[in-house]
Formats: structure tokens, C-alpha cells, sequence
């Protein structure tokens, strides 16, 4: 009886004006049995590695199991990023798309990250279901987004198994925030365009690895090969999931200072229209700059801790369950 096999293989995406190649490691799991093909990939954003350990302990997991189907894993996404430990890429490397996660499904002949975007399309765009993992900041709750109305996107969020999971709208549906950040650049929306499911995990934490998070990325990867009949057993259960809308909508601050938020409330929490979050002060005059309220009735899974705060920057996102909705 035939057996399933693995191949790591080392892939050029791009290559830097001294003439040095910027590489990075495809691993593919083939199963004895036809089936369906996952494409996973981890650190897009460099200093978001839990995602690459996750790769690590999936690889460990599947390595000797007899699959139907195919995993094609990329644990390092973007080496630029993953080098520098940074979210995007220094201007010098790419002045035209520092955030790789804004381009695809890329250009062959385009700036950096379009060309690296490409090379990784070629596989990805070969799957039946892409996985994106990401991790956001200590302060947010690990949740999943999939696109508003893409039903297939959903179901596969629900599988993953995250107690949040969020819809986003897209293109015509989106706000004007959506557009002028390049959304639609993003993986997911490129997948979904493709005809191709995509969620993107947010495993919370970045520049550290962090079990929690990572065993949360773990459970929903088996989760999605189990539902696939990829692995031959039941998905486990995660417990329950909100369902909910709102990826951007996010309290940002009017003001630069320091950020002290309230200790009484924490990411999870279900909030009301004008609850106190915080407060954000001049740390020489001690002069309250904005009281940091909800902007509407829903879950809060952002609430920043990190005190010293640049006009602009997000201090809170609040999404709104389905149920609450009209």
C-alpha cells in the first residue's frame, strides 16, 4: 500500500539589488488517496511567528499520517518581514508595497512584494481552501475573519473554531477605511475571487511564541483536515463561537500621549454604547486629551495595553454579533 509523502523545497520569490535571493521553504504533504488541497501559510507579517510554530507542530502531526489529499505548508511567507522581526517591509526593500498582505495575487514583473506574492500564488491558487494565519497584538482576542456572504469562507471559519469569528464586507459592501487601506489586496479576497474558501486566523500575540495561541492555531488547522476528510477523524469541538460583523470597527486615538485603559474591562467582554475604556493623557501636563468610550453595543476583542499612543493608531475595535443585528 502506497504512502503518503513529504517534500520540502526551497523557492526563490524575489531577489534584492545586491543580486541575493530572497528564499523561503514550501512543505508538501501528499496523501496515498485523492482528496483535497489546503494551502497554509504563516508569517506574512514578519514578527507574527506564532503561525510558523504552528507549521512546525502540524508538520509534527501529519508527518507520519497516511492523509487523502494534499497540505502544501508555508511556515516563513515573507523573509523580508521575518528578518527584521517587522510587520511590513523597510521602504528601501519595497517603497511601492511595503505590506505584502496588500498585493495579491501579485505581479511576476511587479515590485517586490507583488513578486513574491506571485510565486507563492502559483501554489496557492492550486488549493481548494487557503488558510492565512496571522497574530495580532497581546491585546486582542484570537478570532477568525472570513468575507461577508462567501458561505464557504464561513463554514470553514466555524470548523476552525476560534469563540469569535468575523465577517467582513468587501468591495461595494465595504466602507470607505476598506478601500483607502488596499483590503482588497489581501489573500482572503483574492482567494474568494478565485472561487477558493480563505479564512484568516488571528491567533492574538506577536514576537513571541505564546502556547495558548498556538495551540488554538494547531487545534483549528486538524480541525479543517478532519472536516475535509483530509485526516481520517472527527473534528474535536472547540466550544461555542459568536458570529459577528465589524472588522473594522475599531476606536482609534484623536490625539498622541499615553493610554491608560480600565482595569475593569478586558478583550472578550461584551460592551454598550458609550461603556469607558480608558483614557488617553498628556504625560507632561497630565491633561486628559479623549475619554475612550464604546462607539456602539457589542463584544469588545481590542483593547490596547500598549500605553504610549500616536494620533491615529487603534485603541479599541468592538464587533457586533449577528444576533444583535437587525
Amino acid at each position: 500500500m502506497d504512502e503518503s509523502t513529504h517534500t520540502a523545497t526551497n523557492e526563490t520569490l524575489a531577489r534584492l539589488p545586491s543580486g541575493t535571493q530572497i528564499k523561503t521553504t514550501i512543505h508538501t504533504y501528499t496523501g496515498s488517496e485523492n482528496g483535497p488541497t489546503v494551502y497554509i501559510q504563516a508569517a506574512q507579517h514578519g514578527r507574527e511567528v506564532n503561525g510558523a510554530e504552528v507549521l512546525r507542530r502540524l508538520h509534527d502531526q501529519i508527518i507520519d499520517v497516511d492523509l487523502a489529499g494534499r497540505v502544501i505548508a508555508v511556515p516563513v511567507a515573507d523573509p523580508i518581514t521575518f528578518d527584521h522581526v517587522s510587520y511590513i517591509t523597510p521602504e528601501q526593500l519595497d517603497p511601492v508595497n511595503p505590506n505584502m498582505n496588500r498585493v495579491w495575487p501579485g505581479k511576476e514583473n511587479g515590485s517586490v512584494h507583488e513578486r513574491m506574492a506571485a510565486r507563492l500564488w502559483k501554489h496557492a491558487r492550486q488549493a481548494d481552501v487557503i488558510i492565512d494565519l496571522h497574530t495580532g497584538s497581546p491585546n486582542m482576542l484570537p478570532h477568525v475573519v472570513a468575507l461577508d456572504g462567501h458561505a464557504d469562507s464561513i463554514e470553514l471559519g466555524r470548523v476552525f473554531g476560534t469563540g469569535l469569528l468575523l465577517t467582513e464586507q468587501a468591495h461595494t459592501a465595504a466602507s470607505e477605511e476598506w478601500h483607502r487601506r488596499s483590503f482588497g489586496g489581501k489573500l482572503r479576497v483574492a482567494a474568494v475571487e478565485e472561487g477558493i474558501p480563505s479564512i484568516t486566523p488571528e491567533l492574538a500575540y506577536s514576537k513571541q511564541i505564546i502556547e495558548d495561541a498556538v495551540e488554538i492555531g494547531l487545534t483549528g488547522i486538524l480541525n479543517v483536515l478532519r472536516h475535509l476528510d483530509i485526516l481520517d477523524e472527527p473534528p474535536v469541538d472547540t466550544g461555542p463561537q459568536t458570529l459577528a460583523r465589524n472588522h473594522l470597527g475599531r476606536i482609534v486615538a484623536s490625539e498622541s500621549g499615553l493610554f491608560r485603559s480600565t482595569p475593569d474591562i478586558t478583550v472578550g467582554s461584551s460592551v454598550e454604547n458609550g461603556t469607558f475604556l480608558g483614557t488617553l493623557y498628556d504625560p507632561t501636563t497630565y491633561e486628559p486629551l479623549q475619554t475612550v468610550r464604546a462607539d456602539r453595543n457589542g463584544l469588545l476583542y481590542v483593547l490596547t495595553q500598549e500605553a504610549t499612543i500616536i494620533m491615529g493608531e487603534t485603541l479599541a475595535n468592538i464587533a457586533e454579533p449577528y444576533d444583535s443585528q437587525d
